[in-house]
């Protein structure tokens, strides 16, 4: 968790902008259910909304990158793959949900550079939280993400899987409260704070 803000406030200490109207898409929920995916959530605004910004791990891709480590889904030019696992989550009052995973696939020979890199990010969600057969997770086909896109996974290269953002949303779908909004998958809020904030020795 990066920032709470207070009720209906539509900015944040670490966003200047207006959490309403500054994401690329937004997807409203009513009972647990996507009702619509908007542009801008202006005329679905409460006063007694709060919101919560939670690190993602778009944040140390550049990091990765500048450490010889490929990321497929941005040389792809598609969103990343995530899926939802038979990982419970701890619940958190009447919210509970399975842990969601992004993956993307690294060479064999790169998979420690990519823990090494990734573990000093800590706030956003840090070292991956398995590598390897994506049955431990009960996630039976890559081919068939919960969100985002598909993407090859070649010949020496693992799966390697990261804690997601989007898992408050499958603690939406599973859990129902009456309304919700949130980002749009791979539609994030870009804050003020520079990645290398984030970065710890």
């Amino acid at each position: 968790m990066l920032d709470v803000t207070e009720p209906g406030a539509v900015s944040a200490s670490i966003f200047g902008g207006d959490l309403r109207t500054d994401l690329p898409a937004y997807r409203v929920y009513e009972y647990g259910e996507p009702v619509a995916e908007v542009t801008d959530v202006v005329f679905s605004w409460r006063d007694d909304l709060v919101c919560f910004l939670i690190g993602c791990s778009f944040t140390f891709e550049a990091a990765l990158l500048d450490a010889g480590v490929p990321v497929r889904h941005i040389a792809a030019g598609t969103n990343v793959p995530m899926y939802r696992t038979d990982r419970a989550c701890r619940p958190a009052g009447e919210l509970s949900g399975p842990m969601v995973v992004s993956m993307p696939p690294i060479p064999a020979d790169l998979v420690a550079t990519a823990v090494r890199v990734t573990s000093r990010y800590p706030a956003v969600h840090g070292a991956p939280v398995h590598v390897g057969d994506p049955r431990s997770l009960g996630i039976a086909d890559l081919d068939r993400p919960d969100f985002g896109d598909p993407v090859e996974v070649r010949p020496g290269e693992i799966p390697v899987f990261w804690a997601c953002g989007v898992t408050s949303q499958a603690a939406v779908i599973q859990s129902r409260p009456p309304f919700a909004i949130a980002h749009a998958p791979g539609s994030m809020a870009i804050t003020d704070v520079r990645d290398s904030s984030y970065l710890i020795p």
